[in-house]
């Protein structure tokens, strides 16, 4: 097509010029492809390139491409044209295509969907955007037309703005070029690579090719010398054949320069040499082996990089077998041998299955698109170089913010998963969202290509029923947590009313009375007690009876000398009104509290039993505040005495914080830098990355303890020490 084609006359010309010439297309499809051009091109009567050319000579361009280059059929220029005259308003939008075969409808549709994709060119959203593309082509068609759609913008670029040519020549290199290389259309690839060099990178671009050039007079003298002695043999054996030699793509050169970090003097291999035979189908391959060891015969082979395409084809339908030599001079030189079949391929990609050799073109076609789509969802033969490509699932869907981040998700997600994807708080936080400018529920599930706007309201937290509406294990796991985080702050809440209310009563909060509540209203954790008070379905009045029957019961079992039948004074009355602790422990006249196990140290009091004696708490000790209320007639105060001789004491310790490997030895490790210590029992378990151990040791004074505990605070992993009872 001329390169300037600006009124509605030349256009038309210029259609009818490409239509004449399509050989394969049958009337119908002429018939079809012209509907769809003429609508396309009343769509777009009033749009212009940036070279003021009308915006309708790129798509026939591109139709150009299609059957020129691709080789694909009236159905898929009938697509592409059908999706440019899809420009109009939404009315016009879905009366349009009502005439054409559902296919071609399908293929315009998925066109039109990546169209209105806003290209992200960032490496951290490339390989996303890639997916996106692929699984909004449930026809291969689609990227092949979007393939070729891109080729002739990248030839047009010198028309484009300056921040349009970095923005295109970006995207291209990113994405589109990759997609190529994947499908085999390589010569389609080294275009797209070379042209958005030379417009991302204009002097190193500019630099290469004039080095090429100049280095050209001495490469294909270089060249002409290799391949004398390799022409000779083949002409001797009787072989038809053709001998090319290719550059390196100025890209390819670049990319080696970068990876090898060489100037352009160090590429040593620069150029390939292709050694094309006139074989029938029957003998290519065994042909090839013998040119190969013609090559061979002459040239010191690196058995290393030989590669076979021949035995092994690539995916791509790629036949070609490589091997690199050694000359006399110290270079090194690929060969490349393959049939003529193989080379229209190798050139073409999978297109130049079905044009050779007057192959059934339908029949060809859709197998080629089968192979298409078998290998936008399987591994390349490049997937050292693009191991994402392999990573194509039918299972994943690609969804936007409104800012136009692309956010990929499984299957099946919901409006919950994403606000989860997005930010822990703004999932808590949501109460629907907007998709595409319509409102929906949380539990709703997104599609490919959904613009997803999240609504949340402060008022709004997680409920156990969210997790039926979430598939991924980030939204599981933050909803599992933000639950159990408002059930123990309610379960705080809950307590506290419980702890007030019985100090109005002159109650404290005791095991007996908890193990009460939890069984009068048959729950299974005492959380769940708590949660029912702090929300209202416990109420705390009726409580009253059972905390009090349980209050007296434990009170009986406890203090075993209720009211005595006859007051009995000690045998021995103390000294002074204080009752003075000394070494002798076991004496009759008292005893240490096993409810507390006061050592040296704590601050203590005296409580008289009736049949053992006095008893002697810690200050702190649970029981004290209701032995005071109720028994203050029984109180004695009590100090230690110095002891002189040294004294053991049983003391209790809980250990708790993040489990990490050799934590029991770091304990026993830090217990024995504390003197005068023995240890009774350690019990330590494990759950979910956290530790919890029970310590029990022998010590002398409360200073040994303060000790310990200090010292137990300081190993890594530890986040609490706490005294037992």
């Amino acid at each position: 097509m001329a390169k300037h084609v600006n009124s509605p006359e030349e256009i038309r010309k210029a259609f009818e010029k490409f239509i004449e010439r399509c050989d394969s297309f049958s009337p119908k499809d002429k018939y079809i492809v012209n509907e769809a051009f003429k609508l396309a091109e009343t769509a777009n009567e009033a749009l212009f390139r940036d070279n003021g050319q009308p915006m309708i000579s790129h798509s026939l361009a591109v139709a150009e491409i299609l059957v020129d280059e691709m080789g694909l059929t009236a159905a898929s220029v009938a697509a592409l044209f059908l999706h440019e005259s899809r420009k109009k308003d939404e009315k016009e939008r879905r009366n349009l295509g009502n005439i054409f075969p559902k296919d071609i409808s399908d293929v315009a549709d998925g066109l039109d969907k990546i169209s209105d994709i806003d290209m992200k060119t960032t490496s951290l959203q490339v390989e996303k955007f890639r997916k996106l593309i692929v699984s909004l082509s449930a026809d291969p068609r689609v990227i092949l037309i979007k393939l070729a759609d891109r080729l002739e913008i990248m030839r047009s670029l010198a028309f484009f703005s300056p921040s349009r040519q970095l923005k295109k020549a970006n995207e291209t290199l990113l994405l589109y070029a990759p997609l190529s290389h994947q499908l085999g259309l390589y010569g389609i690839k080294s275009e797209m690579e070379d042209t958005a060099l030379r417009y991302i990178e204009p002097e190193i671009y500019r630099s290469i090719k004039a080095k090429l050039k100049t280095s050209d007079v001495e490469r294909n003298k270089f060249i002409a010398d290799f391949v004398k002695p390799i022409e000779t043999e083949l002409v001797a054996q009787g072989m038809k054949f053709e001998i090319k030699s290719r550059t390196k793509s100025v890209y390819s050169i670049w990319r080696k320069m970068k990876s090898q970090q060489v100037p352009f003097e160090g590429v040593y291999d620069l150029f390939a040499i292709r050694i094309i035979l006139d074989s029938d189908s029957e003998n290519e391959k065994s042909d090839c082996w013998k040119v190969y060891s013609i090559v061979t015969d002459i040239y010191r082979p690196d058995t290393r990089r030989l590669r076979d395409w021949i035995s092994m084809p690539r995916s791509t339908g790629y036949e070609s077998l490589h091997i690199t030599v050694d000359t006399d001079k110290g270079r090194t030189v690929e060969v490349q041998i393959r049939s003529k079949r193989m080379d229209e391929i190798a050139e073409s990609g999978i297109a130049a299955h079905w044009r050779y050799k007057g192959v059934k073109q339908l029949e060809s076609v859709q197998t080629w698109l089968d192979k298409v789509k078998k290998m936008l969802n399987s591994p390349s033969d490049d997937m050292e170089k693009n191991p994402s490509l392999s990573e194509l699932k039918h299972d994943e869907i690609f969804v936007f913010t409104p800012a136009g981040d692309l956010r990929q998700l499984p299957n099946g997600a919901s409006v919950l998963d994403f606000a989860f994807d997005i930010h822990t708080g703004i999932g808590a936080k949501c109460v629907g969202a907007r998709v595409n400018g319509k409102n929906i529920s949380i539990k709703e599930k997104l599609k490919t290509g959904d613009i997803v706007e999240i609504l949340t309201s402060k008022n709004q937290s997680p409920k156990s029923d969210w997790l039926n509406y979430v598939v991924t294990s980030k939204a599981r796991a933050r909803i599992k947590q933000r639950i159990r985080e408002e059930e123990t702050k309610l379960a705080g809440m809950g307590k506290e009313m419980l702890e007030r209310r019985l100090k109005n009563w002159k109650l404290a909060l005791t095991d007996e009375i908890l193990t009460a509540l939890i069984k009068h209203f048959k729950l299974k954790v005492i959380t769940d007690l708590y949660a029912g008070i702090a929300s209202g379905k416990i109420d705390l009045t009726d409580t009253k009876d059972i905390i009090q029957k349980a209050e007296n019961k434990a009170t009986e079992s406890q203090i075993a000398e209720s009211t005595p039948k006859s007051e009995t004074k000690p045998t021995k009355e103390p000294k002074s009104d204080v009752l003075e602790i000394d070494e002798k422990l076991n004496n009759i006249a008292f005893k240490l509290a096993k409810c507390c196990n006061p050592i040296f140290g704590d601050e203590i009091f005296g409580f008289v039993t009736i049949k053992e004696g006095i008893k002697i708490h810690r200050v702190s000790c649970p029981n004290a505040n209701r032995l005071l209320e109720r028994y203050d007639y029984r109180i004695i105060k009590a100090r230690w005495r110095k002891i002189e001789s040294v004294q053991s004491f049983q003391a209790s310790l809980r250990i708790a914080g993040n489990d990490e490997p050799g934590m029991l030895g770091r304990i026993n490790d830090m217990i024995m830098k504390v003197t005068g210590i023995s240890v009774r029992s350690i019990n330590i378990a494990n759950t979910k990355g956290l530790f919890e151990a029970r310590l029990q040791v022998y010590l002398h004074d409360k200073k040994q303890l303060d000790m310990l505990t200090v010292h137990l605070q300081q190993i890594k992993g530890v986040e609490k020490v706490v005294r037992l009872l």
